[in-house]
């Protein structure tokens, strides 16, 4: 069953990320998915939760309340499944615009840069050094929001913390050693341990298939948890393994 809730106290990431930690983690609820903006929690659970409940393992700031009539139209969606399904995967698509986009500039700019040579291991590495770049900045726009929603799903930041605040800066280091070419088997082998680390986390995350937002670009752009954060790893550990047999 799914309902849809107001919640109100929010102020900005942070806090949207907190909140829905704090649902998931109640006994009962399957996924909880809040969205800053609209006030709104949209909850699924196995079985009825109270309000009282919910309000409980939320911190004193945040008040939480049911939208009247919410479950009532959600039971009337469901009986056109079809219809449903097919705009969730239209929403999908449009949410992930940015991170399509992204990747093709970042591949057309690692190929324009070896125009010439066409040299395609120089091109792996620009591209693997762009995209370090870049999804670091994501994530330092919101350096205090980007921890809580990291953790969500990767195991090593939920078990260490600090690991989470450090993450960004990582990225950014590995980004500049392809791009120098310094220390290039160091930063193959870092690449293959942290994004073998969140892929797992990713895996788990799709199959227990939690609505929950994806941290790849920060907390700047609003992306779900999609197969397209697991193609995302799957690439750069692909290059990653190549770049070090060859």
């Amino acid at each position: 069953m799914t309902h849809t809730y107001t919640v109100t106290g929010m102020t900005c990431n942070g806090c949207r990320t907190g909140v829905e930690q704090k649902l998931n983690a109640v006994s009962g609820v399957d996924s909880a998915a809040v969205n800053l903006e609209k006030e709104e929690a949209v909850i699924t659970m196995n079985t009825h939760i109270d309000t009282e409940t919910l309000q409980q393992a939320l911190p004193a700031k945040y008040t939480i309340t049911e939208k009247s009539g919410a479950h009532s139209a959600h039971q009337a969606k469901e009986t056109n499944v079809f219809s449903q399904s097919e705009t969730v995967e239209e929403s999908k698509v449009q949410q992930l615009k940015p991170l399509f986009l992204i990747f093709a500039f970042i591949g057309a700019a690692a190929v324009l840069l070896h125009k010439d040579d066409w040299d395609w291991q120089e091109m792996m590495l620009d591209f693997m050094g762009l995209f370090y770049v870049v999804f670091s900045f994501f994530k330092l726009l919101d350096l205090k929001g980007f921890p809580q929603s990291f953790r969500m799903y990767d195991p090593l930041a939920k078990a260490v913390p600090a690991y989470g605040w450090v993450y960004p800066f990582i990225e950014l280091a590995l980004g500049l050693c392809f791009l120098m070419r310094f220390q290039l088997t160091a930063a193959l082998i870092i690449t293959l341990v942290i994004l073998g680390i969140t892929t797992i986390g990713v895996t788990r995350t799709l199959l227990d298939k939690k609505a929950i937002q994806c941290a790849c670009l920060g907390t700047a752009l609003k992306l779900p948890m999609t197969e397209a954060t697991f193609i995302e790893n799957a690439i750069m550990i692909v290059m990653a393994l190549v770049m070090l047999l060859v």
